[in-house]
């Protein structure tokens, strides 16, 4: 089948091969025919090595397609099932699975150290463990979430990832206020939602901050009140809030370097909301002074930091009442043998997501 594959890290091309084969099927797996596949910065960040993943590797992890086939022993699935790939499984036996803190188990991480393909030249991993720049994907049946069939493969690969980190950001971690003043620093496709999960919760003032002209005038049309470039975001301050700094900024770039601003662009009493995966190697800095007067609550959000599975049921619902826009995330949708195009968009901050067809 056909994938496309990263060679060494450090790389920026992916080369887009059709000697690949998708190994690993057996008891309580499915094989997966790969449909769409959304581009997250994530997929970035593995290649550049920000993001520990060893190599050859195939990107992409926010993809949906049709199961293919079923292993023994999984019996909630069947060839035909539309299903979303969900990169962050619940094992639901695990300590953080029984209080409920699903997105922090570590069951899907397991298998990240097992390839997940094969070539005539040796074993390739997926990114994730499970590397939707395929064809086909062979995973744990718990990475299967079957999805209504009035959901778009493309919308569904967006639920597997961005939209659902960057709206249960806004919803499950932080819980905006209703009349609550937000910024929110980064607005690709993970930092739109988060847009749109604040906008959701009744925030009255939005900000969203980000280098890109075109990201800015996205986020205006996704529900932020106002778009500024990062070196006006103290003026945004002074503006918006008198100087006293946002009630809730979000994080959505992944740098020290911009958690440090979103640190002092929030209120004493406030909530910052790290939502951005940086590199093991960058430290953000704190004085235990500052941490103590200013009684700022500094809050990670993986995954969107609650039940996923909850979390797709709930984007469904409010995607289907037109609460939000899913659809518009969608700027560019190119094939496979694209995808490194597709790449370069996301690099220059010409896109929100781009959907690869498969």
């Amino acid at each position: 089948m056909r994938a496309a594959v990263l060679q060494e890290i450090g790389q920026e091309k992916l080369e887009v091969l059709d000697d690949v084969e998708a190994v690993g099927f057996g008891p309580g797996r499915v094989r997966i025919r790969v449909r769409a596949t959304g581009l997250c910065h994530s997929d970035l960040s593995a290649m550049s090595g920000v993001l520990p993943q060893p190599a050859p590797f195939v990107p992409g992890h926010e993809g949906a397609g049709e199961i293919v086939e079923v292993g023994e022993g999984v019996t909630h699935l069947k060839p035909g099932d539309r299903v979303v790939v969900c990169w962050l499984p619940a094992c639901g036996a695990c300590p953080a699975c029984k209080r409920g803190q699903t997105q922090l188990c570590l069951a899907g991480f397991m298998n990240a150290g097992t390839p997940n393909f094969r070539r005539p030249g040796g074993d390739v991993f997926g990114f994730a463990g499970t590397g939707t720049f395929a064809e086909e994907v062979v995973v744990d049946a718990g990475c299967a979430v079957p999805i209504p069939g009035d959901v778009p493969f493309d919308i569904a690969a967006l639920i597997g990832c961005g939209v659902t980190t960057g709206l249960g950001a806004a919803l499950n971690t932080a819980e905006v206020e209703a009349g609550s003043s937000v910024a929110v620093i980064g607005c690709g496709g993970v930092g739109i939602s988060a847009i749109q999960g604040a906008r959701l919760r009744g925030a009255a003032e939005i900000v969203a901050v980000d280098p890109v002209p075109a990201r800015r005038e996205e986020a205006l049309r996704f529900g932020a009140t106002q778009a500024v470039a990062p070196d006006e975001l103290a003026d945004a301050k002074q503006r918006v809030t008198g100087g006293e700094g946002f009630d809730y900024v979000f994080e959505v770039v992944g740098r020290s370097a911009t958690a440090r601003t979103a640190y002092e662009t929030t209120r004493r009493g406030g909530t910052l909301v790290v939502v951005g995966a940086g590199a093991m190697d960058d430290f953000l800095q704190l004085s235990m002074f500052e941490l103590f007067f200013d009684e700022k609550r500094i809050l990670p959000s993986m995954y969107g930091g609650g039940d996923v599975l909850r979390s797709y049921e709930r984007t469904i619902a409010l995607w289907r009442a037109g609460r939000v826009d899913l659809d518009g995330l969608i700027t560019h949708r190119v094939p496979l043998a694209e995808v490194n195009e597709a790449l370069d968009q996301m690099r220059t901050g010409t896109s929100l997501r781009t959907c690869v067809e498969i």
